[in-house]
């Protein structure tokens, strides 16, 4: 007991630190690749370090040989291999040293998104919105159409609309104002992801993965509203909860706006009475003027 209540000569404050700043880099690291094709990679380059070790106990030294040449190309390779993943950390510890936030135009302009994807939901629509955040998104913005108009429901409803000849691709979003549409976006290649998900939810992850963007979602089968953001997809969503998402995301509060209603079976039926009691009321003033007048001529003769 005395051993172990002794102060440790070999650790001091320097130490301590040293450790924990190794600790954290390893732990973002992993829950930076965790769920992604990455970890996969880890596992792999992990396995050929444990053949290494092994070749170099056991003085294999064809393998050992092997090795040692191409081991400094491998550091190439891992950057090449990891581009996403180390594109992503890099911005994630950009985004934590500037601390910006996001501008007031673009926050108050997500409503007219949550309204579009409440009609899209009831139409069976299939869109893809994406904003942009700190990260910009030049390169795909390019590959659309571009538009550079205000952001807004009616636009969004006509850019949508099956019909129109950019309703295929991404809308992106900069600020308050549609950049372009019709872009065209990275697909997700993590392997975790379900087989349900189509071109339309894999594109807007894929743009998650290498950006800080937001993706929004409605499918064109089942109209459910889905939110990508960080390589992860939020599915079933209902209109209040994509509003609240996107508010916590841009870090603003709008007041929810009134949605439109779809009009119901019962008011159909309702409105399809009145018009017939109508119809059957000038029927029926009808024919009591007819015999009104057939009466007065009676009289005449």
């Amino acid at each position: 007991m005395t051993q172990f209540s002794a102060p440790w000569p070999h650790l001091s404050v320097i130490s301590i630190i040293d450790i924990l700043l190794v600790a954290i880099i390893i732990y973002e690291f992993l829950a930076l690749i965790r769920g992604t094709r990455a970890s996969l990679m880890v596992v792999g380059v992990a396995g050929l370090g444990l053949v290494f070790y092994l070749s170099r106990l056991g003085n294999l030294a064809a393998l050992n040989w092997l090795i040692s040449t191409l081991l400094p190309y491998t550091v190439f390779a891992l950057i090449v291999v990891f581009a996403a993943e180390i594109r992503q950390g890099l911005a994630r510890l950009g985004r934590g040293l500037t601390l910006s936030r996001t501008t007031g135009s673009e926050a108050d302009a997500y409503d007219d998104i949550v309204l579009a994807a409440n009609l899209f939901c009831q139409n069976q629509t299939g869109a893809l919105i994406v904003i942009e955040r700190e990260i910009g998104l030049r390169t795909y913005i390019e590959s659309g159409v571009p538009l550079d108009a205000r952001l807004s429901y009616d636009l969004l409803a006509t850019i949508f609309r099956p019909s129109a000849p950019l309703h295929d691709g991404a809308v992106i979003v900069q600020n308050d104002r549609i950049a372009a549409a019709a872009c065209f976006l990275p697909l997700s290649m993590n392997p975790v992801l379900s087989t349900q998900l189509g071109t339309r939810h894999r594109a807007g992850i894929g743009v998650t993965e290498e950006t800080d963007a937001i993706a929004v979602i409605v499918s064109e089968e089942t109209g459910s509203i889905s939110l990508a953001v960080s390589g992860k997809i939020e599915r079933d969503l209902s209109v209040d909860q994509l509003r609240d998402r996107l508010g916590e995301l841009l870090r603003r509060y709008v007041p929810p706006s009134t949605l439109p209603t779809p009009i119901s079976n019962d008011s159909e039926v309702l409105d399809d009475s009145r018009i017939n009691d109508s119809r059957s009321n000038d029927t029926r003033l009808s024919e009591s003027r007819l015999n009104d007048s057939r009466i007065n001529q009676g009289a005449d003769r």
